[in-house]
């Protein structure tokens, strides 16, 4: 049985190509940073949880909800299968039982924040905003998009974002590994966006300088049913 299942939808997503020296200090052992055509990306996600499921159990009032996260690529080179997978630097939720069970089993660094989302469809346009409280601000991130989607391209930025099937997290001399299963999404073209977040706040300094560039791209993935499985401990290569 997986650990969780789920519906991840309406992911929107800002790429944005940084020096790989700020990454190092944050990627576990035994993985290496993945790069998109010689190019080093962090990506601020947000997206809803929907129809949630803990070991096959619905628990209620931790069904639906948002999540924003910013996160970088890696691979594992796993006797010659190499992995393509993601390590998290923060995860807001707005539940603080997602953010101990998060924490302690799969040792990421979830944080609780109030949060809330529009998602609205007009017949040119679909909105699609998430929105985090920190400190006394609102932090958003505000995506406008075609009605329809469209199938990824292959050997594309949206495919190289998208198509990471693992999560990576430090612990110790340890590292966690754990597999992520979804189809291919599908992406909607994005018409305009609106980025007002304080990077240096929410995720430290060597962040700070994000929130004053625009993004070398922004996505809108479509997403669909998931399963986050169990996790196992890399101690050696």
């Amino acid at each position: 049985m997986s650990f969780l299942n789920a519906e991840w939808r309406k992911l929107a997503i800002a790429n944005y190509k940084v020096d790989p020296e700020i990454l190092k200090p944050f990627v576990p052992r035994f993985t290496e940073l993945d790069l998109w055509q010689g190019g080093c990306y962090v990506s601020l996600v947000g997206f809803m949880f929907l129809n949630t499921k803990m070991l096959g159990v619905k628990i209620p009032g931790h069904i639906n909800f948002e999540e924003v996260n910013l996160r970088f690529y890696v691979k594992y080179n796993d006797n010659g299968d190499w992995k393509r997978g993601v390590v998290f630097i923060k995860e807001i939720v707005p539940k603080p039982a997602l953010t101990f069970v998060a924490n302690t089993v799969y040792k990421e660094n979830y944080q609780t924040m109030p949060m809330k989302h529009l998602w609205h469809e007009t017949l040119r346009e679909r909105v699609v905003a998430y929105q985090w409280k920190y400190n006394g601000k609102w932090n958003k991130f505000n995506v406008g998009a075609s009605n329809s989607s469209y199938e990824l391209e292959t050997d594309s930025e949206s495919e190289f974002i998208t198509e990471h099937y693992w999560g990576y997290a430090a612990h110790g001399a340890k590292t966690v590994e754990y597999e992520v299963t979804h189809p291919r999404w599908n992406t909607y073209h994005v018409n305009s966006y609106e980025i007002d977040v304080d990077f240096g706040a929410l995720y430290g300094d060597q962040f700070a300088h994000l929130t004053d560039v625009e993004p070398d791209s922004v996505m809108l993935a479509e997403g669909s049913e998931i399963t986050v499985e169990s996790k196992r401990y890399i101690s050696a290569q």
